[in-house]
């Protein structure tokens, strides 16, 4: 089982992984650029390059999250023109640092066509797999209903990845506590949204997991990371989830808020103990 947390950049994508490493974390998560923009950033292919080589040397897995102004699903076409650039240049980072893959929420559509919400994602995350041959893959991950009615559902997840240009480029994130906000999920073991995942050959396609807890019960749509073990998803749900053979070799990433002695330190010690480490 690999488990990790997010982690800053500062000091650059070697530093990161460095980062990682002092937690000792198999994994981890960051941001390829500035988060609050869909600027390009120029490539520092030596620090990214130098991250790749120790990331391999120490057996750790990361992921890249893009920034919070992505949005495949707009309803402006300049917005989505520069979300697919600002994706592109995020995965041509994610591949040169050795990154599984870059991950990018469903979106958000607010127009009155909610058909045209999914139609404008597919073209986007189309546009973006059409100009990428690189190994890094888009990662869709799943949505807590928050602010919009989209990507909450296997079903949903299914349908965008199987409707786009080059779906083998594409893979998902599940957020568990997007999916116990939304309602897909309770918090029980033996979940039945897992059993839709293989059925709609999601399951095979997920490669990264953000294990958060939930601050609101199961279905309040409110989207508030709650420290592991701290909020409304429970134990039981999380060890099943932690244990399931199908997820043996998923990374587990935290996004939840740090412990009291500002890091995640507690928190993956407890997640490796849940997950039979």
């Amino acid at each position: 089982m690999r488990t990790g947390c997010h982690v800053s950049t500062r000091g650059g994508y070697l530093e990161a992984a460095k980062r990682a490493s002092r937690l000792y974390a198999e994994a981890y998560q960051y941001f390829p650029k500035n988060p609050r923009s869909l600027a390009r950033k120029v490539i520092d292919q030596t620090d990214a390059g130098r991250c790749a080589a120790y990331c391999g040397e120490h057996g750790i897995v990361s992921i890249a999250h893009s920034p919070y102004p992505t949005n495949v699903a707009a309803e402006d076409p300049q917005q989505r023109e520069r979300t697919a650039e600002s994706l592109l240049n995020d995965l041509a980072i994610a591949e040169a640092c050795g990154s599984i893959g870059v991950v990018v929420h469903f979106g958000v559509y607010k127009g009155k066509d909610p058909l045209e919400g999914y139609r404008n994602a597919v073209k986007t995350l189309s546009a973006v797999t059409a100009q990428w041959d690189g190994n890094a893959k888009l990662l869709i991950e799943n949505q807590a209903g928050e602010h919009t009615f989209m990507g909450t559902t296997m079903e949903e997840l299914a349908q965008i990845r199987s409707l786009c240009h080059a779906p083998h480029k594409i893979g998902f994130c599940l957020d568990t506590c997007h999916l116990f906000a939304s309602g897909v999920w309770d918090g029980s073991p033996e979940a039945a949204w897992l059993e839709t995942a293989v059925r709609l050959n999601v399951m095979e396609h997920i490669l990264a997991i953000h294990l958060n807890d939930s601050v609101h019960p199961s279905g309040a749509k409110r989207d508030r990371h709650a420290v592991i073990g701290e909020g409304y998803i429970g134990e039981a749900g999380l060890r099943w989830l932690l244990q399931h053979p199908l997820l043996r070799d998923v990374p587990f990433i935290l996004e939840t808020p740090a412990g009291v002695d500002g890091t995640h330190k507690a928190q993956l010690e407890l997640v490796r103990k849940w997950g039979g480490a």
